[in-house]
């Protein structure tokens, strides 16, 4: 079962940079939501703004209250039909093998409401200088 995820896990993300590089070409912003927990995960997001000449930032969530962090997950219901639930025991093996950040990053705790959490990401990010898009030629 593991390796299922895994091959699921690499095929998402190419599924995602693709779309999401078709949306960046076309001057759009992007959201991704994911886990990135390595270094090829992260390089995928790089990639896709290399090739559109996008700027990147790059947000990761804590959430150092593991009771708190256990409640969300066993609250949550994505309803997302054929992928199952990730349990506790797969967060924490996650966690286990999550690979540090070696690029920048902005680093904000999860542990306020949502919107809250959402206003501190949207003016750290705001604060940022952004990267200057170079033209086409």
């Amino acid at each position: 079962m593991f390796l299922v995820r895994v091959a699921t896990g690499v095929a998402a993300y190419e599924a995602v940079r693709a779309a999401a590089e078709q949306n960046l070409a076309l001057g759009r912003t992007v959201v991704v939501d994911a886990v990135n927990d390595s270094e090829p995960a992260r390089d995928t997001w790089r990639r896709a703004a290399a090739a559109t000449l996008s700027p990147l930032r790059f947000v990761l969530l804590t959430l150092d209250d593991e009771g708190e962090h256990r409640r969300r997950l066993e609250e949550r219901t994505r309803n997302l039909g054929h992928v199952p639930e990730p349990t506790w025991e797969d967060v924490r093996r996650r966690r286990a093998s999550f690979e540090p950040w070696s690029g920048p990053h902005l680093r904000v705790n999860a542990s306020a409401p949502v919107h809250e959490v959402a206003g501190v990401i949207l003016t750290q990010l705001g604060s940022l200088r952004p990267v200057a898009r170079t033209p086409d030629p």
